[in-house]
C-alpha cells in the first residue's frame, strides 16, 4: 500500500496536468479556425468615401459563417468594427476588444486571443486588426470572433478519457506486480514468523538458514545470536538453582541436627553454640559464594566496563587479608605495576580474594607466599606463588568445576570448592585466562602458581 500510494498520488497530479494541457492543444488547434474565420471576414471588407465620409462597409451574410462551425455544439460570433471604432456589422453587444497584440504570435497576423464570456457564456475570442483599402483610401478595421467553448471542452475530455483508461490499466498492472512482487519477498518473512510463533517458551534452539533468502541471513544470524546468549543465560540460571538447592540442603540438615542434639543435651551447651556457629559460618559462606556467581553472570550480561587500575585493587586486597596472612606468619612480598584494565572493581576484587585466600589457607605456616603483577604493553599477569602442596592429578581434570576439592589441602583447611569456578568465570567475563600449574623442583611438588592474564585497556576490544 506503500507503493501504491505514491503511484495513485502521482495519477491524480498528472490528469489535472493532462487536462490543462489538453485545453491549451484544443485551443491551439480551434484558435487557427477562429483567425481564418476572421481573415475570412476582413476579405469582405471595403473602404468607401473619402475624408470625412471615409467609412468601411462588410458585405459578409451571417450564414456564411456556417461553414466554419464545426458541428451544432458550438456557435460563433463576430463583431467589425470600423476606423474609429463604430460598429460595421455582426453582434453590436459583442465585448469591445480591450486587449494589446502580443509582441510574440504563432501568426503572420496581428491577432490577439483571449477567454471572455458573451451573455453569460464563456467564449474563446479571436481579434485581427485587419489592414483595408478602397481606390483612394486605405484603413484598419477591427474583426472579433468569438467561439463558445463546447467543442474545445468535448475534444479536451475525450483526450483525458483515453489516456485515463491507458493510466488506470498501467496502475493497476503496477498494482498486481506489487502485491505479487511483496507476496513473494515477504514469503519467507512470513513463514519465519510462523515458526516462532509455534515454538514453545522454552525453546531456544538455532533457526535454520538453509533456504533463506541472502537478505534475511543477518536477521536470523543476530536471532540465533541473542538465543544463544539467552539459552546460555538460561542454563546458567538452571545451574544456579540446581547447585544452591543441593548444597544448601547439607548445611542446613547438619544445622536441624545439631539445634536438635542441642535440645535433647546430648553436648555441652559451650560446644553446641560452635558447632552451629561453624555450620552457619560455613553456609554463609556458601552462599556468598553462590551469589558471587551468579552476580559474575550479571555483569557479563551488563557489557562493556569501566577501565581501572589492577593494581590498586590487588593491594586493597592483600591488605584486607593481612591479618589472616600474619595469623599464618607468611613471609608475604607484594609487587605490582601500573596495570589499566577494563573491569568491575567488584570482579577484580573478587578474583584476587579467592585467588590469595586460597594460597593462604593451603601454604604452610611459615612459608613463603609472593603476589607479582606485571604489565607487557598488551596484557596484565597477576602471579600467586604459594608453597603448598599444589594440585592432585584428580583435582587437575575438574579443575575449575563447582564444588570440586581437593584431599590433599593443607591440614585443617576446608571450603565449599567454589572459589575457582568464581574465578574462572569471572577471568571468561573479562576476555582473559587464568591457569593453575604446580611449581616442581627436584621431582616433587613444592608450590603452586596462580597466573591470570587480562588485556590491559588500551588493547582490548568491546565484547
Amino acid at each position: 500500500m506503500g507503493i501504491l500510494l505514491p503511484v495513485f498520488a502521482f495519477v491524480l497530479i498528472n490528469t489535472v496536468v493532462l487536462y490543462r494541457q489538453a485545453l491549451a492543444a484544443a485551443d491551439t488547434a480551434y484558435d487557427r479556425t477562429l483567425l481564418a474565420t476572421a481573415k475570412s471576414l476582413g476579405e469582405q471588407l471595403r473602404v468607401t468615401g473619402s475624408g470625412s465620409d471615409l467609412r468601411i462597409e462588410s458585405t459578409l451574410l451571417y450564414s456564411a459563417l456556417e461553414a466554419f462551425e464545426a458541428d451544432n455544439r458550438s456557435r460563433i460570433f463576430y463583431r467589425v468594427s470600423g476606423l474609429k471604432g463604430e460598429m460595421v456589422s455582426g453582434f453590436d453587444d459583442l465585448p469591445a476588444w480591450r486587449h494589446d497584440i502580443p509582441q510574440k504570435n504563432l501568426y503572420a497576423a496581428l491577432v490577439n486571443f483571449y477567454d471572455d464570456e458573451y451573455r453569460g457564456v464563456p467564449v474563446r475570442m479571436a481579434v485581427l486588426l485587419q489592414p483595408v483599402s478602397g481606390v483612394y483610401e486605405q484603413g484598419m478595421a477591427t474583426i472579433q470572433v468569438a467561439e463558445t467553448l463546447e467543442l474545445r471542452q468535448t475534444l479536451a475530455r475525450q483526450i483525458l478519457i483515453d489516456t485515463l483508461w491507458r493510466q488506470a490499466a498501467l496502475v493497476i498492472v503496477i498494482a498486481l506486480v506489487v502485491v505479487f512482487v511483496v507476496q513473494r519477498a515477504t514469503r519467507p518473512v512470513r513463514a519465519l514468523s510462523h515458526a516462532l510463533g509455534m515454538r514453545s517458551e522454552n525453546d531456544l534452539s538455532p533457526l535454520s538458514t538453509e533456504g533463506a533468502p541472502r537478505e534475511l541471513l543477518p536477521l536470523l544470524d543476530a536471532t540465533n545470536q541473542h538465543m544463544q546468549r539467552l539459552s546460555h543465560l538460561l542454563e546458567h540460571q538452571k545451574r544456579f538453582v540446581r547447585d544452591t538447592s543441593h548444597q544448601l540442603r547439607t548445611p542446613l540438615a547438619v544445622l536441624k541436627t545439631q539445634l536438635q542434639s542441642a535440645r535433647r543435651g546430648d553436648v555441652a551447651p559451650q560446644q553446641a553454640l560452635e558447632e552451629i556457629g561453624h555450620t552457619v559460618e560455613r553456609a554463609t559462606e556458601l552462599a556468598n559464594q553462590m551469589l558471587a556467581l551468579a552476580k559474575v553472570e550479571q555483569l557479563r550480561q551488563d557489557g562493556s566496563a569501566p577501565a581501572l587500575d589492577w593494581s590498586g585493587v590487588v593491594r586493597a586486597v592483600a591488605l584486607d587479608l593481612s591479618a589472616l596472612i600474619a595469623e599464618r606468619s607468611l613471609d608475604f612480598s607484594l609487587e605490582t605495576q601500573a596495570a589499566p584494565v577494563q573491569a568491575h572493581e567488584w570482579a577484580l576484587r573478587e578474583l584476587g580474594r579467592n585467588l590469595l585466600h586460597n594460597a593462604i589457607k593451603n601454604t604452610p605456616p611459615g612459608s613463603r607466599l609472593t603476589v607479582a603483577l606485571v604489565a607487557d604493553g598488551q596484557t596484565a599477569a597477576l602471579t600467586i606463588h604459594d608453597e603448598g602442596p599444589g594440585i592432585s592429578p584428580d583435582l587437575r581434570e575438574r579443575l575449575f568445576q563447582p564444588f570440586a576439592t581437593d584431599h590433599q589441602r593443607a591440614p585443617g583447611v576446608s571450603g565449599s570448592g567454589l572459589g575457582l569456578a568464581i574465578c574462572r568465570e569471572i577471568v571468561l567475563s573479562l576476555r582473559g585466562s587464568i591457569d593453575l600449574d604446580n611449581r616442581i623442583h627436584q621431582g616433587r611438588v613444592c608450590g603452586l602458581d596462580a597466573t591470570v592474564r587480562l588485556p590491559l585497556a588500551s588493547s582490548s576490544t568491546p565484547a
